[in-house]
């Protein structure tokens, strides 16, 4: 059998050291030291024949020990609103893809839309001495991420623009909203109903204020435009939302914050037998995969999810590797119309 294979061929874990693995190889214990931590110190013929000893005998380094020494991991936190929202699986996929790259692990935090939550998973991160923070704030107070700034913890904030001495990366909500409702309004909606989340988050003010400028582009009052606030932006505040609709007199239209939301709105309106869009158009904002494969397919905000977390993520490893070079950039992408049936 060539290779290992097997569990029990690999000892233990932590039964084998830095000296146990220079004997094997035949070199000392600072040689092994080089070749992890400054791998072109060492001769190839040498770093080949100690990776292999690394190998054959399951060594692991103690990266606790090593980040006592360095005062930090090679760790970076990655924090957002909701773990359950595929737009946010999207976004860690490409986090992941450069972090993996670049020799990196990721801590994934959840902060439940909740900003007590939030400030939680700051303190826990800054226990662990992550390298850097990636993070989708709940709110404006951006003070609670001083605890790491000041540990000269690198941040970029991911989804949410910001202006000053941090990174950012984020997709105009303000275009989104607007191209939602302009579009709603162009298939000859009079009345809608915008079903979002709290909107001290700012991607839901922000896309409320697009939603308007399209209402005063076509000479229409803000209250054609009716808010339906829900705490949580998922498939049951979604149904929430709906129920709100039904009691009273339906709109022409509903624009949502979220798929996630969308998809709870056409479910219930589903099963108390509106049809969409004969009888309400309905737009969500992500353009999540799960949009497309609806019972009706879903218009949607389309938005580069994947992009904002790898470049949200080489700013972030950047400012770590040259902090005193790094120049501070706020990127901003354009969001897309995507028309399905669910508006047509």
């Amino acid at each position: 059998m060539n290779g290992i294979t097997l569990w029990e061929e690999v000892p233990a874990l932590g039964t084998v050291g830095i000296k146990e693995v220079a004997r094997r190889a035949g070199v000392s214990p600072g040689t092994v030291s080089n070749v992890l931590n400054r791998p072109e110190r060492v001769a190839a013929a040498t770093r080949a024949r100690v990776e292999e000893a690394i190998r054959e005998m399951g060594f692991v380094r103690n990266g606790s020990a090593a980040t006592l020494r360095a005062g930090q991991s090679r760790a970076i936190g990655l924090v957002v609103l909701d773990v359950g929202n595929p737009f946010f699986v999207a976004v860690a996929r490409g986090v992941e893809d450069v972090v993996s790259d670049r020799d990196h692990a990721v801590i994934l935090c959840n902060s439940g839309e909740s900003p007590e939550r939030e400030a939680r998973n700051l303190r826990v991160l800054a226990e662990q001495r992550v390298r850097g923070l990636l993070i989708t704030p709940t709110d404006e107070d951006l003070s609670r991420l001083d605890l790491l700034r000041e540990r000269g913890v690198a941040v970029v904030l991911v989804d949410h623009f910001a202006t000053g001495d941090v990174c950012s990366v984020a997709v105009d909500d303000v275009a989104g909203g607007n191209l939602a409702v302009a579009h709603l309004l162009d298939r000859g909606a009079r009345r809608l109903a915008y079903v979002t989340g709290p909107l001290a988050i700012r991607q839901c003010a922000d896309r409320r204020k697009g939603a308007r400028r399209a209402l005063r582009a076509a000479g229409l009052p803000a209250r054609a435009l009716e808010d339906i606030v829900v705490p949580e932006m998922n498939a049951n505040g979604g149904g929430l939302a709906a129920e709100k609709l039904l009691a009273g007199d339906l709109p022409d239209a509903i624009f949502c914050a979220n798929d996630l939301l969308a998809l709870g709105v056409l479910r219930a309106l589903s099963q108390a037998g509106v049809r969409v869009p004969d009888d309400v158009a309905l737009i969500g904002y992500d353009d999540i995969e799960f949009s497309s494969a609806a019972a009706v397919p879903l218009s949607s905000i389309r938005q580069p999810t994947y992009q904002l977390g790898k470049i949200a993520t080489e700013l972030l490893l950047d400012e770590c590797d040259d902090p005193g070079g790094h120049a501070h950039q706020q990127i901003m992408f354009q969001p897309e119309l995507v028309v399905r049936e669910s508006s047509r």
